[in-house]
């Protein structure tokens, strides 16, 4: 159901030590749900830049002076999100979305905790707010390096009961990672569902906590997807089926939601010898000259 629209940027503002754009994108606004993310063309039209930079969105207005709206957040990591970062009001983007596999939400109320690393807590917002829409109490669980690279406290806030701050450096919050605090937050909470989104390590150690207390548990994963449709095979990972095979999934197409306790994060970055279509190992035949 993506389209591919010619955007206007209407906003870029810093959070913090990121960035958050809003593009006039009609068509996709309103196809968009929690844990959907865009793929934005940069560069601009000449320039040699072929991929684009997938972008988990923030926030959608279906309807404005100007259209649908999709606000996204970004930190700049090399040339294509630094000429991101240089566009302005009226610049026009090509953007494709919404793309992957959205949050699945609960069919009844529950008590969930949503933890979110750096930027990632972006997806994690709009989930809040349509988990509270359902009647679901929300906690949150922030961390980051520093202070500056925490995202979304203040709506976190707004919509959640309560919310747990670390940072890396003390700077805000407690000393310390999310899953130092997550434990005393699911007791406290009692919490049935956890959603995550951000760095792999932290979201490995989030669904080893969930899988040790039997927490049903989604992740985001931040897997590098240079297409986003599933065409590059970049953003592959081991993930176990329903079928209980392992597969190289694309996390584009089949994320870039997953259930936290298929995903093989000990082998993440490799191709395991036991996933389905794996190398098989030549033997060695031996012998001499």
């Amino acid at each position: 159901m993506a389209v591919q629209v010619q955007g206007e940027v209407l906003s870029i503002r810093r959070v913090g030590a990121y960035n958050a754009m809003t593009v006039v994108a009609p068509g996709i606004a309103e196809l968009t749900r929690p844990g959907h993310f865009v793929a934005v063309q940069v560069g601009g039209p000449e320039s040699s830049m072929l991929l684009r930079r997938a972008f988990a969105i923030y926030d959608v207005k279906e309807r404005g002076v100007y259209g649908g709206t999709v606000e996204f957040v970004f930190a700049v990591h090399g040339k294509g999100t630094a000429w991101l970062a240089s566009r302005r009001p009226q610049d026009k983007l090509d953007v494709v979305g919404p793309l992957g596999k959205p949050f699945r939400l609960p069919t009844s109320r529950v008590n969930a905790t949503l933890v979110g690393g750096g930027y990632g807590a972006a997806p994690l917002l709009p989930l809040a707010s349509a988990l509270r829409e359902r009647g679901s109490r929300v906690d949150f669980v922030l961390g980051a390096g520093s202070a500056d690279r925490l995202f979304g406290q203040l709506d976190a806030k707004r919509i959640g009961t309560t919310i747990a701050v670390t940072t890396d450096d003390g700077s805000v919050g407690e000393r310390g990672r999310v899953s130092d605090v997550l434990p005393e937050v699911l007791d406290r909470t009692g919490s049935e569902v956890i959603y995550a989104c951000g760095p792999m390590a932290m979201l490995k150690s989030v669904s080893a906590i969930a899988a040790e207390r039997g927490i049903p548990c989604q992740v985001a994963v931040e897997e590098s997807m240079a297409c986003g449709i599933g065409v590059c095979m970049t953003c592959v990972l081991p993930v176990i089926g329903d079928d209980g095979v392992s597969r190289m999934v694309r996390s584009c197409v089949e994320g870039p939601v997953f259930l936290g306790d298929r995903v093989r994060w000990d082998d993440v970055g490799t191709v395991p010898s036991d996933v389905l279509g794996a190398p098989v190992p030549v033997a060695s035949t031996g012998g001499g000259n």
